[in-house]
């Protein structure tokens, strides 16, 4: 959120020894967002007199800096004021802080009535003139007055809204699917799994009370940033559709896997599925255990800004609870994390932390209970002020990531995933690939649904299924894109990133093989070279990695996660090493060529055809032993002989007719 609220908050509460939010860190006002030095690493313009314009231009027509430009602005100053709203709504996805009243020019905060008045109708005005609504989200006093902060979002059709996507991850028994059960159906927790089983898929999730798949559900909020999921009365199931067509911002929740045994679930959750933050979830008495380290360390690796949630307060013992949120401390201030944790303990926190979020450095805890309800009300109104982190641009070529795939009878093929980029409209062509020898198809596009809603376009950063034509649901795979032919796509066989290695419990040199996770790519790949002889844990290198089974559609700069058992390492992928044709290099021909040169001379003199080969072992195996000369060595080496000679031929003609099934190592 391109926030610009106050940093020296009287009701922040900064628990044990943490310093208040840094000055450098949280900008304190709308018009210039610090009052001293310019030592922030943020890439934000400064000024020689020390003031810094929050990445904005400044206008001479408008000092921002003065707590009254908002009372009487003349037509220049008004437009100066006017161009960055509309600029501070597009870096916030839509949505904005607004805070009125604070200058840091030095004067003391706050304005009169009368002051506060004229001010609000000029912000009133020009919501306006940006098509957005304006909500109230506190008023308190200052020094001089009254200073108020505002919510201003854009104004979105009946078949639009803005979309928010959190991960939801955390050891087992956290209480993940119960709280997103609370929060989406409005009803408390009874203690025993009862909000739970409105979530859960499947069979065995309900009889164990274990997610073991990647669930996703829905949050919508009103314009005036009311809940307004209302259950069926009947079956207590939910109105997608219903819930989409009333609201203004809808949060989807990534429900994740916590046990151990489906970590592989949970990376492609977050690498797949783009969530914009992460709600990590303790469970106050069981502390910091198990899985909660790995999970926050995946969110850190994939640079998705972290909110934590500490539940079952009701039935925690007030000392553990303590120890809980210390060790909490401890972990998000270590040299791993270098975060600012804040406890949230009334509304004014929330709007501070919620404005300052989108900094990636601080990380709110919020203590709630399922069974009791309490602090629920601050969690709901923080998810409301959250906003999108992934902006867009309509004119850019568009780009469709698939991670899942369904056959809807009578639709057909259904692919779901996320739009990264660009505009997709209803009946755009398409090219959908690559497919294992790398090329891409045209597809239309036959329908769109948003949350289970009809829509005629999605733009980037928006989750959406797509209806496709004349094609079958087995020729479509995870991790496969659709894409604008005005790209003219390329799949990629090789390529190089730049690791670290988060986790491993030897070395890693070349021909190590793990399992690559890049967007919703899951594939294994192998390490053809480094440079360096081996990596261990806490190492970094440039490493050319190369795919096994397909080639992929990647990007450069594209984050990836790489893990093999209990090893773990993330990257950045730094380039692309383009195959000259479609066929994998990993050498199919030689291994023919060995293979017939090997078995040359027992075979028949003239060359023959791959074919005829075939005829000749099936020939071969039908005749008896004494077909062949025997060979010096016993019957039974003879026989064994016969037989690996027999598989190898075999393995030839298949390589020829398939190349990617052969069966030799490179």
């Amino acid at each position: 959120m391109a926030s610009m609220a106050a940093a020296h908050e009287p009701g922040i509460r900064s628990p044990g020894s943490i310093p208040l939010i840094a000055d450098a860190l949280v900008p304190e006002s709308i018009f210039a967002p610090d009052r001293g030095g310019c030592g922030d690493d943020s890439g934000d313009e400064c000024f020689e007199d020390g003031d810094m314009m929050n990445g904005e231009l400044e206008d001479r027509g408008v000092d921002f800096t003065n707590k009254l430009a908002l009372v009487s602005p003349n037509g220049e100053q008004y437009d100066s004021l006017l161009r960055q709203l509309r600029d501070r709504m597009e870096e916030g996805c839509g949505e904005t802080i607004y805070v009125v009243g604070m200058g840091s020019d030095g004067s003391d905060w706050g304005l009169d009535e009368k002051d506060m008045e004229a001010s609000a109708a000029t912000v009133r005005s020009m919501c306006e003139q940006v098509d957005a609504d304006l909500i109230t989200l506190r008023e308190r006093s200052e020094a001089a007055g009254l200073v108020r902060d505002y919510l201003i979002r854009r104004r979105v059709g009946e078949l639009d809204f803005l979309e928010v996507r959190v991960a939801v991850v955390g050891n087992v028994d956290a209480g993940k699917s119960t709280l997103l059960g609370v929060l989406t159906h409005g009803e408390l927790d009874n203690g025993r799994g009862f909000a739970r089983q409105k979530l859960f898929r499947h069979k065995h999730e309900m009889e164990s009370g274990r997610t073991s798949s990647v669930g996703n559900d829905i949050l919508g909020f009103d314009q005036e940033g009311q809940v307004v999921n209302k259950p069926d009365s009947h079956g207590g199931s939910l109105d997608w559709t219903k819930i989409c067509e009333k609201s203004s911002k809808v949060i989807t929740f990534i429900d994740l896997a916590g046990h151990e045994k489906y970590l592989k679930t949970t990376v492609f959750g977050m690498t797949g599925h783009l969530p914009d933050f992460c709600m990590l979830m303790v469970g106050s008495n069981a502390g910091i255990v198990g899985m909660t380290k790995e999970h926050l360390g995946l969110a850190l690796a994939l640079n998705v800004p972290v909110f934590v949630v500490v539940t079952k307060i009701d039935m925690c013992p007030a000392n553990i609870l303590q120890e809980t949120l210390k060790l909490l401390q401890r972990l998000l201030k270590s040299p791993g994390c270098r975060k600012i944790p804040v406890l949230v303990q009334n509304k004014d926190d929330v709007i501070v932390t919620a404005s300052n979020f989108s900094s990636e450095r601080m990380c709110p805890i919020f203590q709630i209970s399922n069974v009791s309800g309490e602090n629920m009300d601050m969690l709901k109104m923080f998810l409301n002020l959250l906003s999108s982190r992934t902006s867009y641009r309509d004119d850019q070529p568009a780009e469709f990531q698939i991670d899942d795939t369904y056959s809807v009878p009578g639709v057909g093929t259904v692919v779901s995933g996320t739009t990264l980029r660009g505009l997709i409209r209803l009946n755009d062509t398409m090219l959908l690939g690559p497919d294992p020898l790398g090329s891409f198809i045209p597809i239309a596009v036959k329908s769109i649904h948003r949350k289970r809603m009809p829509v005629k376009e999605v733009r980037g950063g928006q989750t959406a299924s797509f209806a496709l034509k004349k094609i079958k649901r087995s020729s479509i795979r995870k991790g496969m894109v659709m894409v604008s032919p005005r790209l003219c796509p390329q799949a990629t066989w090789e390529f190089e990133a730049e690791i670290l290695v988060l986790h491993h419990p030897t070395t890693i040199s070349p021909r190590y093989q793990a399992m690559v996770h890049c967007g919703s790519i899951r594939q294994t790949a192998t390490i053809l070279s480094m440079n360096r002889d081996c990596l261990r844990t806490g190492d970094k290198a440039s490493v050319h990695f190369r795919f096994i089974k397909t080639p992929e559609y990647l990007h450069c700069d594209q984050r990836l996660v790489f893990r093999e058992g209990r090893t773990k390492a993330v990257g950045t992928i730094t380039k692309l090493l383009q195959s000259t044709n479609n066929l994998p290099s990993n050498s199919k021909p030689p291994q023919i060529k060995m293979q017939s040169t090997k078995k040359a001379p027992p075979r028949r003199e003239d060359g023959t055809t791959a074919a005829a080969d075939e005829a000749a072992t099936i020939a071969q195996s039908a005749a008896p032993n004494g077909t062949q000369p025997p060979k010096s060595g016993g019957g039974s080496r003879r026989r064994g002989g016969q037989r690996h000679k027999g598989k190898g031929q075999n393995s030839s003609t298949n390589s020829t007719a398939a190349p990617s099934s052969g069966t030799g190592g490179s």
